[in-house]
């Protein structure tokens, strides 16, 4: 009966991440990073690296709970939430710059050919580079995004909930399936998030550059509202 539980406590735990993924500022973060690409592999990915940051937050600091018996006071995790605020306030101003930018980069005249008329081409992508180390480059700032959320708000809730499993190794399964989740939960929803972005890429690029700005307005005034 208590191995039951214990493993009916574990498998909670990883619904709660994937619910976790869908908090309103870990949601509005991850969006002024997707809206940057133009490519839903690239989106889930950056999704991955914010679960990935966010798992290693909560398992640093599930360790120094339940095995160094530290707390997180209330005015540390004051703290931490206001850092969050200002990040987003930061994440939001960046988003609303690049769409601005991109909509004078993206956008050129060229003709043809002599007799060819002129037109415009949209490149969604321009400047960017389709490799490996770009991608492991832009998944730093996701991973650092993660790793500040990951301390921050219910995530602190959770530690002190799995500091109350019977076992210490219980209490860092408990948070590694919590994370987990939240990084399952955030691909899944980074990708989702991402779709507009890239369906409207080429067909509506004015459509494009206004949910860029939505996405940075929606991240400043998150992050105000937690400072």
């Amino acid at each position: 009966m208590v191995e039951t539980s214990f493993y009916a406590a574990l498998g909670l735990g990883f619904l709660l991440g994937i619910r976790h993924a869908t908090d309103a500022d870990h949601m509005a973060a991850v969006s002024t990073l997707v809206s940057e690409h133009r490519s839903l592999t690239r989106s889930c990915l950056l999704g991955t690296f914010w679960g990935l940051g966010h798992a290693l937050a909560l398992l640093g600091a599930g360790i120094a709970t339940i095995t160094l018996r530290l707390s997180i006071s209330p005015a540390l995790e004051r703290s931490l939430e206001q850092g969050v605020g200002c990040m987003l306030i930061l994440l939001g101003g960046h988003a609303l710059l690049k769409s601005l930018a991109s909509w004078s980069l993206r956008t050129h005249e060229h003709a043809h050919g002599e007799q060819a008329p002129r037109h415009v081409h949209l490149h969604p992508d321009a400047g960017q580079r389709h490799d490996h180390t770009y991608l492991l480059r832009a998944g730093r700032r996701p991973f650092v995004v993660g790793l500040a959320h990951g301390m921050a708000g219910s995530a602190a809730l959770m530690v002190v909930a799995a500091a109350a499993m019977p076992s210490p190794i219980g209490g860092l399964l408990y948070i590694l399936l919590f994370g987990a989740g939240a990084t399952a939960g955030m691909l899944l929803l980074s990708g989702l998030i991402g779709l507009p972005f890239v369906l409207t890429a080429s067909r509506a690029p004015r459509a494009l550059a206004l949910m860029q700005v939505l996405a940075g307005v929606i991240s400043s005034g998150l992050g105000l509202t937690l400072l």
